[in-house]
């Protein structure tokens, strides 16, 4: 079965715009921003030749709307979920007052323990549905949704951010916002 351009593409520009621009020899600027020529170029010389329109078609249609060009359509970047120090500019918002994590089960006993850590991205992901939640947590394995109080987290200080594609994004969730839906709850 032939892959998805769409999909291999998504997945090569997550992990150079998010994770490793080094290793086309990319470099963002401080937002995250890439030069969209550069971009091309560097791919081409790396081997993973990309056109233009496919990579206009990666950004428009991808089902999570990672990607996001600048106004002009010149530069582009990841809308969230980097592990590279970028500063994405986002500004503090008050989130709705439940927000929702997917995870696989075989993490919720650490998880219920220790909390929500931003591992190797800055920070944690959340979701305003709890469908968006189980298809993460699918990913990972057999699901289970996490419901976060939001609300109780910004009361005692917590600061949200939402990226431009709708991820709710926070330092870390302690467990005592933490609780896990029940199966019968979560539409699968």
């Amino acid at each position: 079965m032939p892959s998805d351009p769409i999909v291999t593409t998504s997945k090569l520009l997550s992990f150079v715009l998010r994770h490793r621009p080094d290793s086309i020899g990319l470099q963002l600027d401080p937002q995250g921003w890439a030069d969209v020529d550069e971009l091309l170029a560097r791919l081409r010389a790396d081997g993973k030749a990309i056109e233009r329109t496919l990579l206009e078609r990666v950004v428009r249609e991808n089902d999570k709307q990672r990607f996001a060009f600048d106004a002009d359509g010149t530069k582009i970047r990841a809308s969230q979920g980097h592990s590279v120090e970028v500063d994405l500019a986002l500004q503090p918002q008050t989130p709705p007052p439940v927000l929702y994590h997917g995870t696989a089960s075989r993490f919720l006993k650490s998880i219920l323990a220790e909390g929500l850590r931003a591992g190797a991205r800055h920070q944690v992901h959340l979701s305003s549905e709890v469908q968006t939640a189980m298809n993460v947590g699918m990913r990972y394995g057999f699901p289970v949704v996490l419901r976060v109080d939001a609300a109780r987290m910004q009361l005692a200080g917590a600061v949200f951010y939402q990226s431009d594609n709708g991820v709710w994004l926070t330092d870390a969730v302690a467990p005592r916002y933490l609780s896990v839906m029940e199966r019968g709850a979560i539409a699968v």
